[in-house]
């Protein structure tokens, strides 16, 4: 398999954040989104945004910006079929997606979720971590997806489906396991302002 294309998902309504782009809040003087890229860009052969609206706001960042296809907010499934589409027109066979909240997700994220499809000869690898109390912590934002499931996905979201893992589950998703190596969840997300205290604490 050559390189995948990434994606960032940031079409979330950030509500509990108060609205807005959670990525683009400052973090030890960068945005989030910023840090996102650093880690994800070096991992992939071409990079674009998922969000909506208007795509000026992101301008600085020299990025693609695909905004979802499907009405109303459709959560990340819909980023995804975004993604799939934009690859598709790019000629790529798969896509990594990172969600544009989450600063310090592994740096070998891709190699590993590839490795993880190809050992198991699955189209589809989520991240993953492991739980003391659930045994498996599954981040279905961080994952690596197929070019030739795109339309059976836009058939699933069509038709009403809206989470991840039910149609990750039907296709045989296998996990890729990220150990905290620090003791602190890589997959960490800013989600709430006391988050981004914890994330500032972090750095």
């Amino acid at each position: 398999m050559k390189a995948p294309l990434g994606v960032i998902l940031a079409g979330g309504a950030a509500t509990r954040m108060g609205g807005g782009d959670k990525g683009l809040l400052a973090l030890g003087g960068q945005s989030i989104l910023d840090r996102v890229i650093a880690r994800l860009d070096p991992q992939v052969a071409q990079l674009a945004l998922n969000a909506n609206g208007d795509p000026a706001r992101f301008h600085r960042l020299g990025l693609p910006v695909i905004g979802d296809s499907v009405e109303g907010l459709a959560g990340p499934l819909a980023g995804v079929l975004a993604g799939l589409d934009w690859a598709a027109e790019q000629g790529g066979s798969h896509i990594v997606t990172a969600a544009a909240d989450t600063p310090f997700f592994p740096c070998d994220l891709v190699p590993r979720l590839m490795m993880a499809a190809e050992q198991a000869n699955a189209p589809i690898a989520l991240a993953a971590t492991p739980d003391p109390k659930r045994g498996l912590s599954r981040h279905p934002t961080f994952g690596l997806w197929p070019v030739a499931l795109r339309d059976d996905l836009r058939a699933a979201l069509n038709g009403g489906l809206r989470k991840v893992v039910l149609w990750t589950d039907a296709h045989g998703a296998v996990n890729a396991i990220f150990e905290a190596s620090t003791g602190a969840d890589p997959f960490f997300n800013v989600n709430t302002p006391e988050d981004l205290a914890q994330a500032e604490a972090m750095l």
